[in-house]
């Protein structure tokens, strides 16, 4: 009796969960998102004198999310550090020593590798970007422009670039392994990575960059977007109807 009782109880279970651990904590993750967002959103609105003071208030959000990023990397926990992506960068010339002897490749090593350059070199290439740009809307010079749509295509190079790796390694490992910057855990057995998720902390931001965005907007006499971009949009929608 007690054996059927006890195959029953574990037949209405149902399978277990798969394990999971914290690897990526709150603020991390809405720092990334925070400031793809603000990339995306600044590079559609970089043409056009109507949607110019919303292009400079997301240039000014990715200047102030690579600040707390560079803040953070270097105050906050462990595993946020931007002493962690030195020492995963430290390995690139015995991997590459590997490769070129056509030894057998460390395929998780030249994962942390790949990403580890794509951070790396985004948060490089973001302050002469975002540098620039504040140059280009203070007219400190015509050519500056072109300084800043050169930086801007480049970080738009990388970005591509770093999906382009998200997308193959995802294939190859056939798993979702963009799943940790959505919830910040990676299946598996072990400690988590992230002892605490700071969330409060990552709410601070996402409260700091709306309150800058409103701001820029009642500081604007037309607001962040030109009412002639809305009516120039609504005239569009009429012809094509």
């Amino acid at each position: 009796m007690n054996a059927m009782t006890s195959s029953s109880a574990a037949a209405s279970s149902g399978p277990t969960p798969p394990r999971t651990r914290r690897v990526v904590d709150a603020p991390t993750r809405v720092f990334h998102w925070l400031f793809a967002l603000s990339f995306v959103g600044a590079y559609l609105t970089a043409d056009g004198e109507g949607w110019r003071m919303l292009h400079v208030t997301l240039g000014y959000t990715l200047a102030g999310l690579l600040a707390f990023r560079v803040v953070y990397g270097l105050v906050g926990p462990r595993q946020a550090r931007l002493s962690l992506l030195w020492r995963k960068l430290a390995g690139l010339p015995q991997w590459l020593a590997s490769v070129a002897s056509l030894q057998a490749v460390d395929g998780r090593q030249a994962q942390n590798l790949a990403m580890a350059l794509a951070v790396v070199g985004l948060l490089v290439l973001a302050l002469p970007l975002t540098l620039s740009g504040y140059a280009t809307y203070s007219e400190w010079g015509d050519w500056l422009g072109e300084v800043h749509e050169f930086f801007g295509n480049a970080f738009l190079a990388l970005v591509l670039g770093h999906l382009a790796v998200m997308l193959v390694l995802g294939v190859l490992r056939r798993k979702n392994v963009a799943r940790n910057m959505l919830t910040g855990r990676v299946e598996g057995p072990g400690p988590d990575l992230a002892q605490r998720n700071h969330g409060l902390l990552a709410a601070l931001v996402v409260v700091a960059v709306l309150a800058f965005w409103a701001w820029q907007w009642q500081q604007s006499p037309n607001g962040l977007v030109s009412a002639q971009n809305w009516s120039a949009s609504s005239t569009e929608e009429d012809g094509d109807d």
